[in-house]
C-alpha cells in the first residue's frame, strides 16, 4: 500500500516552508525507524509528495471475507498515521499536524481450493478445502440427495472438521464412504466401477450472515465388481440350475438359448428368486435344450445360459451344461415289432423330424414334431435287413434323410448328413419254461422269488420345497444349532407301483461309523422317537415332475443338534444313518409293512412341536455340519 500526501498542504502552508521533523505511525501512535523497519514500512518524500508504504497483511491491519456475487474475496484493512512538523522561512513558526487515514485495499478474488485426498483402498473419499478467514463458517453441504447441515453429515457417518491455521486462517475437510447413498455409481466396464462425489460447501460469513458457495466433484474408479456365477447339474430327468448374483445385485437379463426368459417360461422353468440367488429346473426335452447326441438308450442334451447386462449390452456370464439322459430309443418286441425314436441333432440344425424316413423311403415316422420322430415297423418290412451272428439274428434300419431333386421336400445334399442305426437281437435257438397252474379268480396273483436291483439314496435337501439338493462336493454342510434339516431317502430304479419304502429306523453319531456312540434315534419303529419331546417330523410326498411314485419316497426333517456331556460339546459333527425296508403295498402280513408309523393318528400331527431342544447346548455358538453316509445295500 503507497501513501501519498501532498508535501504542501493548502492553506496551512503560505510561502515557502521547510520540513523539520517527519514520522509515520499506525492507530495514532508514533513508530521508530527499528520498528518500521521491522514491519517493512517505509516513509519518504518527493519534490511533491510524502510517501508511506506498508506491506499488505502487516500484522497492524487486519483481513475480513466478502462474497460479492456468492464468489470469495477478502480485503486488508490499515489505519496509518504521519506526523509533519515544518517552519516557515518568512514568519519562522513551527507547525505540527497529524493525519490518521484508515485504508481499505479494493476486493481481492481468493477462490477455495479443494484437495483430493481420497483414498481407493479403504473406499473413502477425503476433501480437503481452504484457505478462509476466521470470520468463515461452513454452514451446510449439498449432496446429490439435498441439503445437509453438519450434524446430519455427522449422523450419516461422514466425517467433517474444522482446520486452524497460522495467521488466523482455517480449512475444512470431508470424508464420505463410497457406499454412501450420495455417491453416484457408474461402471464403465464390466469389472469396473467408477464413484462419483458431487457437491456444494455453503458458507457464511460472520458477522454480515452473507453466503458463498464452493462446488466440488472427485471420481474415483476401482476394479472391484464381482460378476455373477452359475452352476448347474443334472439327474435322470431335469437340469438344475443356480445363479449367484454378484456385489452388483441382479443388474442382468437371463437368457436361455440367446433368448430372455417369459413369464410362461419362468413358471415352466420353477424359477425361485431372493436377493442373492435365482434357480431354475428345466426338463432335458424343453425346447431350450440342445441335443447333441442320441444313442439306443441315452440322449445327451445341452443347455445354454447367458446372463446379459442391458444398459450396456455386456454378457456378465455364460455357462452350459452337457448331461446324457436315459432315453431308449429303440424296442424289440417279440411279434417281430420295431419302434424307433430319433431327434433332431445340433449338428444337423436344418432338418425337421417330419422329413427323415426308414431305407424304404416310403416309410415316414408315425409321429413326429419339431424335435422328435416316431417310427413303428416290422422286421420283414422299410428295407429292414438280416445277419445272422452266432446263435442271434439281426435286423437292422437306418434312419436318415435323403435328397431330392424335385422341391424342398428333403434337405440339400450340402447339409450335414443324420444317420441313426436301429438294430434288434433275437436268438434263433431259445428255450423258455412256462409254469401253468389253475388257481381262482379270487387268489391275488404273487411274484415268483427272482433276482434284480433295487437302489436305496439318501439326500439332504436344501428346504422344505424338497427342490434342491446338496450335492456330494457341498459335504460337510454348515448349519446352525436349532435350524431344521430336511431328508429324503428314495428308492431308485424301480418303476414298481406296488411297492413302499419303509423306513425302520434312523439315528444320529457324533462319528462316521454307524455304530459308534454316542448316538440318538429320530425314528424308532417307523415312528418318531418317543423319548424325545420334540418329535422327529414326517412330510408328505405328491407326485411330480420329479417323483413319479410318491410310495417310493420317505421325506422328514429334524433341527440340528449336538451331542455335549457335562455342558461340553464332544464333537462339531453329526453323522445321519437310516435303516429302509422295500414292502409289497399289497402284502401286510409283516407289521413293518403297514406303513411308515401307521399307529399315529391323525390329530396327533398338530401336536408336533417343529423346535428340537434335546441334546444340545441352547446357548452355544456352534457351527455344527451334517454329514450324511450312505446306507448298506438292503438284502
Amino acid at each position: 500500500i503507497s501513501w501519498h500526501v501532498p508535501r504542501r498542504v493548502t492553506p496551512l502552508q503560505d510561502g515557502s516552508v521547510k520540513i523539520l521533523e517527519m514520522y509515520m505511525g499506525i492507530n495514532g501512535q508514533r513508530l521508530d525507524r527499528r520498528q518500521m523497519a521491522a514491519r517493512g514500512y517505509a516513509l519518504s518524500a518527493t519534490d511533491f509528495h510524502i510517501v508511506v508504504e506498508i506491506p499488505v497483511g502487516s500484522p497492524d491491519g487486519y483481513n475480513k471475507s466478502h462474497a460479492p456475487d456468492y464468489q470469495y474475496h477478502i480485503t486488508y484493512t490499515v489505519e496509518p498515521m504521519l506526523e509533519v512538523m515544518w517552519r516557515a522561512e518568512r514568519s519562522h513558526e513551527d507547525t505540527r499536524y497529524k493525519i490518521l487515514f484508515p485504508i481499505t485495499t479494493p476486493l481481492m478474488p481468493r477462490p477455495p481450493q479443494a484437495v483430493d485426498f481420497t483414498n481407493a483402498e479403504e473406499r473413502l473419499f477425503g476433501i480437503h478445502v481452504g484457505t478462509f478467514l476466521d470470520d468463515v463458517e461452513l454452514k451446510n453441504i449439498t449432496f446429490s440427495t439435498g441439503t445437509s447441515t453438519l450434524e446430519e453429515c455427522v449422523a450419516k457417518g461422514f466425517i467433517v472438521q474444522e482446520h486452524r491455521h497460522p495467521g488466523g486462517l482455517k480449512s475444512f475437510s470431508l470424508k464420505v464412504p463410497f457406499v454412501a447413498t450420495e455417491v453416484l455409481k457408474h461402471n464403465p466396464e464390466p469389472l469396473v466401477t467408477t464413484y462419483t462425489l458431487a457437491l456444494v460447501f455453503g458458507f457464511l460469513i460472520h458477522p454480515e450472515e452473507t453466503a458463498f458457495a464452493h462446488p466440488v466433484e472427485f471420481t474415483a474408479s476401482l476394479q472391484d465388481v464381482v460378476l455373477p456365477t452359475i452352476k448347474g447339474t443334472c439327474d435322470q430327468h431335469l437340469f438344475y440350475i443356480e445363479v449367484t448374483f454378484g456385489n452388483q445385485g441382479k443388474n442382468f437379463e437371463t437368457l436361455i438359448e440367446y433368448k430372455p426368459l417369459t413369464p410362461e417360461l419362468e413358471q415352466e422353468f420353477r424359477l425361485q428368486e431372493n436377493e442373492t440367488h435365482l434357480t431354475l429346473v428345466v426338463p432335458f426335452t424343453a425346447k431350450q435344450t440342445a441335443f447333441e447326441r442320441i444313442t439306443a438308450d441315452s440322449i445327451r442334451a445341452r443347455l445354454d445360459i447367458l446372463l446379459w447386462e442391458m444398459t450396456n449390452n455386456w454378457m456378465l456370464a455364460d455357462f452350459f451344461l452337457s448331461c446324457n439322459f436315459p432315453l431308449r430309443t429303440t424296442m424289440c418286441y417279440p411279434n417281430g415289432t420295431i419302434t424307433a425314436l430319433a431327434a433332431k441333432v445340433e449338428s444337423v440344425p436344418n432338418l425337421i423330424p417330419g422329413w427323415l424316413t426308414l431305407k424304404d423311403k416310403s416309410c415316414k415316422p408315425f409321429f413326429s414334431d419339431d424335435r422328435f420322430a416316431y417310427f413303428s415297423f416290422g422286421v420283414d418290412s422299410c428295407g429292414t435287413t438280416r445277419t445272422f451272428f452266432d446263435n442271434y439274428m439281426i435286423y437292422q434300419n437306418e434312419i436318415g434323410h435323403y435328397y431330392t431333386n424335385r422341391g424342398n421336400t428333403y434337405a440339400s445334399p450340402n447339409d450335414p448328413e443324420y444317420r441313426q442305426t436301429v438294430s434288434c437281437y433275437y436268438m434263433i435257438n431259445d428255450t423258455r419254461t412256462v409254469k401253468f397252474g389253475y388257481k381262482s379268480h379270487s387268489t391275488y396273483p404273487s411274484a415268483e422269488i427272482g433276482i434284480g436291483q433295487l437302489d436305496v439314496q439318501m439326500r439332504l435337501a436344501q428346504d422344505s420345497s424338497y427342490s434342491y439338493f446338496y450335492q456330494a462336493e457341498d459335504y460337510p454342510v454348515v448349519t446352525y444349532l436349532r435350524q431344521p434339516l430336511y431328508f429324503e431317502v428314495a428308492l431308485t430304479r424301480s418303476n414298481d407301483p406296488s411297492l413302499e419304502l419303509i423306513l425302520e429306523s434312523c439315528w444320529a453319531t457324533a462319528y462316521e461309523d454307524s455304530s459308534s456312540q454316542p448316538s440318538w434315534d429320530v425314528i424308532v419303529n417307523t415312528c418318531e422317537n418317543k423319548e424325545d419331546s420334540h418329535v422327529t417330523l414326517f412330510h408328505p410326498v405328491t407326485a411330480d415332475a420329479r417323483v413319479n411314485i410318491p410310495s417310493h419316497f420317505k421325506r422328514f426333517s429334524i433341527n440340528m443338534f449336538t451331542f455335549t456331556k457335562d455342558d461340553v460339546i464332544l464333537k462339531d459333527e453329526i453323522y445321519i444313518h437310516c435303516k429302509a425296508m422295500v414292502c409289497d403295498i399289497n402284502d401286510t402280513s409283516e407289521d413293518i409293512c403297514r406303513g411308515q408309523c401307521p399307529r399315529r393318528s391323525p390329530g396327533i400331527w398338530q401336536m408336533f412341536n417343529l423346535q428340537k431342544s434335546v441334546l444340545f447346548n441352547c446357548g452355544a455358538t456352534i457351527k455344527p455340519v451334517v454329514n450324511l453316509g450312505l446306507m448298506e445295500p438292503l438284502p
